[in-house]
């Protein structure tokens, strides 16, 4: 498996190369770098155990993220409240979200860097395997950062290194490219910018005064580094769960070939088919030819399937598997054999509840992060206004609480006197105040001490 991973390693740029083409040394661990190329391989189904012919996917590294994804920005509401122009940059990165996530759940984490098109700010979303953390604060935030920006044309490959660094005194960023063929893992020859078409306009240098902050958010997935624990680098969702994973990939295999080896099969003399030792059209599956001395030799192969044992089997690995990610049972396993008990139930809801909500406030703090670093290049770029701002959120608390206990308990307190109806039935519906002045209903009039 190790030599798997190494060639998925291969892939990506050795931090040997970066440092002999920048001088800069990269503060990330053998163990990070393997372990950020597992994670990408399991994620890409492309797993170091997975063989077709043996060991079948399940391609359950995907889903997991997937689903994490989904939860922690389901319902999800996020707005630059007093800056118009940064606001509506800012909602086009709102459309992306979700895939976003996924991707930083799936391989630790993800940066979030603006850059200057035209009269727009757009974001590169660069996963975890195409950065390199160069220097960090005293609080462990990535202050220096290298970006691999890749091209390909034809049988070259183009490559540009992006250095940002929190300076004394401001911000510095350096590009440089270079140049190799297909096939070479290394980063090549040194050529121009100018070189690149996409390039061209890129300076090789540039120095921003009074900077106080990355240009970039850095959106970390808040699981404790087991892999490297003197790194600050977040970890994937399933980091915890590979080898459990492992075995669930070899489990549902062992029950694919339960199903194969168990189909219905007729041994027969091979004297019994037709002249020329040919099988019947369309039937070479179901007869099997064998030399016997028994005369009409002809027997039925029809075992029973343990198909019953064996997804119990997958199940309970399945369950583990949501425990070491943060999941609640039955997100993965069968629904059927989960806890039964209130109190089951709620502690394994608890368990999704408490992943989520650590990383939407991962999002939170990357995403605002993002916003102050598109402020400063629309202030250097004289975009939009310089109006203050603040970024809102909003989630969906469901995971929380059940709806029809939320619902119950606020009635409760409408009847108490102690909550407005009009509070209460504003949450139930979802209306605004136009809809809610409609479903009030009329005050009521009995007609007592009206003049005759």
């Amino acid at each position: 498996m190790l030599d798997r991973i190494r060639q998925v390693i291969d892939r990506l740029f050795k931090k040997r190369d970066i440092k002999d083409a920048t001088g800069i040394e990269v503060a990330v661990s053998e163990e990070m770098s393997r372990a950020i190329a597992l994670w990408t391989a399991m994620y890409e189904d492309r797993s170091p155990w997975v063989d077709n012919d043996k060991v079948k996917s399940l391609n359950l590294a995907a889903t997991i993220a997937n689903e994490i994804a989904r939860l922690v920005t389901l319902e999800m509401r996020s707005e630059v409240v007093g800056n118009d122009y940064l606001n509506e940059q800012y909602q086009r990165i709102m459309k992306d979200i979700r895939t976003v996530v996924e991707y930083a759940a799936a391989k630790g984490g993800l940066i979030f860097k603006p850059y200057v098109d035209g009269d727009k700010i757009e974001v590169d979303y660069v996963q975890a395997d195409l950065f390199f953390p160069t220097k960090y604060d005293s609080n462990g935030n990535i202050t220096g950062c290298i970006f691999v920006d890749k091209k390909k044309k034809g049988s070259t490959i183009y490559s540009r290194l992006e250095h940002h660094e929190l300076i004394d005194g401001g911000y510095r960023i350096t590009n440089t490219a270079y140049k190799n063929t297909v096939g070479d893992d290394s980063l090549g020859n040194r050529i121009p910018l100018t070189a690149v078409e996409e390039w061209k306009d890129l300076s090789p240098e540039a120095f921003i005064p009074d900077v106080e902050k990355p240009l970039y958010g850095y959106f970390k997935i808040p699981m404790t580094n087991n892999i490297d624990t003197r790194s600050p680098l977040g970890c994937s969702v399933y980091s915890r769960a590979v080898n459990l994973i492992k075995e669930a990939d070899k489990q549902y295999s062992r029950i694919l070939w339960e199903y194969e080896g168990s189909e219905l099969a007729i041994n027969a003399a091979a004297d019994l088919f037709k002249a020329n030792g040919e099988l019947p059209e369309g039937k070479d599956r179901l007869y099997v030819k064998i030399d016997t001395d028994q005369e009409d030799f002809f027997k039925e192969w029809s075992p029973q399937i343990r198909d019953q044992s064996l997804f119990n089997g997958l199940n309970r690995l399945l369950q583990r598997i949501e425990f070491a990610c943060g999941l609640a049972y039955g997100t993965l396993s069968d629904m059927q054999t989960v806890a039964k008990t209130a109190t089951e139930i709620k502690a394994s809801k608890q368990r999704t509840y408490s992943t989520v909500s650590d990383i939407q406030k991962s999002l939170e703090h990357a995403l605002i992060d993002l916003v102050d670093a598109m402020n400063v290049w629309a202030r250097l770029y004289g975009l939009g206004s310089s109006e203050e701002y603040e970024v809102s959120f909003e989630w969906d608390d469901s995971l929380a609480m059940d709806m029809d206990t939320e619902y119950n308990l606020m009635l409760r307190e409408v009847s108490a006197g102690i909550l407005k109806p009009e509070y209460y039935l504003k949450r139930r519906y979802g209306v605004t105040d136009e809809q809610l002045k409609e479903m009030m209903p009329e005050p009521f009039d009995d007609g007592v001490g009206d003049d005759e």
